[in-house]
């Protein structure tokens, strides 16, 4: 893609792909309401008027019966011409329509085209445009929530606070640089200061609720780990309702992660069977194993399950070693498993969350992974919603850390260059100075039609 927004005229199907009743097909750019026209065989459309129309292809044919609504520039998402072409859905009708726009002089557009378009003509600025992109794959009501929030500008006001609180700083930076040989005054050098040190806590503040729910915007993981035949895979299919992983009282059944996903509450959890860990047999069971560590590594929260009936061993005080090590920081629950049989487990360290029988009754477990994630969420403060603007905050609180000690010395124009390089990082969040690759490869994410 350009730097800059074309008005060459783009389509693209707006809708997933699929059999559905409606399918959108979006046109945008100087001869959207043209191609329109064409399609219609009408002379004229309505701005923001929807408008009940047969579409015919270039052969006169009759292709479907739609809605027409066009959106006249500048008051479209794009700021251009905008005609959105509103079809019955399908595999075929949407797909011959576009073609028909393609005939009659559009080009398909790339992923992320009509947002990267929004975004160049002013209509949003980059957190809005992420915050979109987000929403359609949203994982839980709080997420979407708070992405919509997004939409409005809501990160958009607090960078821009940041960003100018900076900048007023660097102003008395760059005018005392001017009158070198007067030192500041003490009064004000405290006072930049304290200024730094309250811009450096709140960023760290976002930041810090910004990692710990990070769940929220990519969905909750939940490894289930243990050694072999402690019910791992009963506990997905109970938390499943249906028979997803195989249950066996072989040892090394699961021989590789299993992911599937359930509804918990207001959110999608990502549940994680894993390998029984234990001294591995073969190749092909050591990898499951491997595989159980990283998921462990990756996920939010770790079920971590024994098994009543069995005496304590050395492959339980592997597991609870390696939980340890491998889930610093994250929510670990213990479960005693399989009640119904003769209790044979004791573990001086161990204090059990929850003791159930995973073949039958899972309410509990469901009630606490619940009470966890909304207490997670529970927080309205602003959050950073990609690695991308995490990376920018970090990079800002570290300059302006590394501008205390040239303050002191009064190397101003050392202290100005940090506070530069904090305040182009705060910008890159939303309206970064041009960066032709960085923008490519985050509009490049985008979905077609957006």
């Amino acid at each position: 893609m350009n730097i800059t927004a074309t008005n060459d005229t783009i389509c693209a199907i707006a809708t997933a792909n699929g059999i559905g009743s409606i399918a959108i097909i979006r046109l945008s750019g100087d001869d959207a309401l043209e191609i329109a026209l064409k399609l219609t065989k009408k002379e004229a459309l309505t701005p923001r008027y929807a408008t009940l129309s047969n579409i015919y292809d270039k052969q006169n044919d009759l292709i479907d019966e739609a809605i027409i609504i066009y959106f006249k520039a500048p008051f479209s998402f794009t700021a251009q011409d905008v005609v959105e072409i509103q079809c019955h859905g399908g595999f075929i009708v949407a797909q011959i329509i576009l073609k028909a726009c393609l005939t009659s002089g559009a080009r398909l557009a790339e992923a992320g085209e009509f947002s990267k378009r929004a975004f160049f003509n002013g209509r949003i600025d980059l957190s809005e445009a992420e915050a979109i992109a987000q929403l359609i794959e949203a994982k839980s009501e709080d997420a979407a929530k708070i992405l919509a929030r997004q939409m409005k500008g809501s990160l958009k006001k607090y960078i821009e606070q940041i960003r100018d609180e900076i900048i007023h700083i660097l102003a008395y930076s760059e005018v005392s640089i001017d009158y070198a040989e007067e030192d500041l005054p003490e009064d004000l050098i405290q006072q930049i200061k304290d200024k730094l040190q309250s811009l450096s806590k709140s960023l760290e503040k976002t930041l810090n609720i910004s990692k710990n729910r990070e769940g929220l915007m990519q969905g909750f993981r939940v490894a289930i780990v243990g050694k072999p035949n402690v019910g791992k895979s009963s506990l997905l299919n109970s938390l499943l309702n249906y028979d997803r992983a195989i249950v066996s009282d072989i040892a090394g059944t699961t021989r590789d992660t299993i992911e599937e996903s359930v509804k918990i509450g207001t959110h999608l959890i990502r549940m994680v069977d894993t390998a029984g860990i234990r001294e591995a047999n073969d190749e092909i069971e050591r990898i499951g194993i491997e595989r159980s560590l990283e998921a462990i590594q990756q996920s939010d929260i770790v079920v971590a399950l024994f098994d009543n009936s069995r005496d304590a061993d050395e492959e339980d005080e592997q597991i609870i070693s390696l939980i340890k090590s491998h889930a610093k920081d994250k929510k670990v629950i213990y479960i005693k498993n399989k009640i119904d049989l003769e209790s044979k487990f004791s573990h001086t360290k161990l204090n059990f969350d929850l003791e159930l029988n995973s073949k039958d009754e899972v309410n509990e477990l469901v009630e606490i992974l619940k009470s966890y994630i909304d207490i997670t969420n529970s927080s309205d403060e602003i959050m950073l919603i990609s690695h991308r603007q995490i990376s920018a905050v970090e990079n800002t609180i570290k300059n302006i850390k590394e501008a205390y000690e040239p303050l002191e010395t009064q190397e101003l124009e050392i202290f100005s260059f940090h506070l530069n390089v904090a305040v182009k990082e705060m910008a890159s969040i939303t309206r970064p100075f041009e960066n032709d690759e960085m923008l490519d490869k985050m509009f490049g994410s985008f979905c077609l039609g957006k």
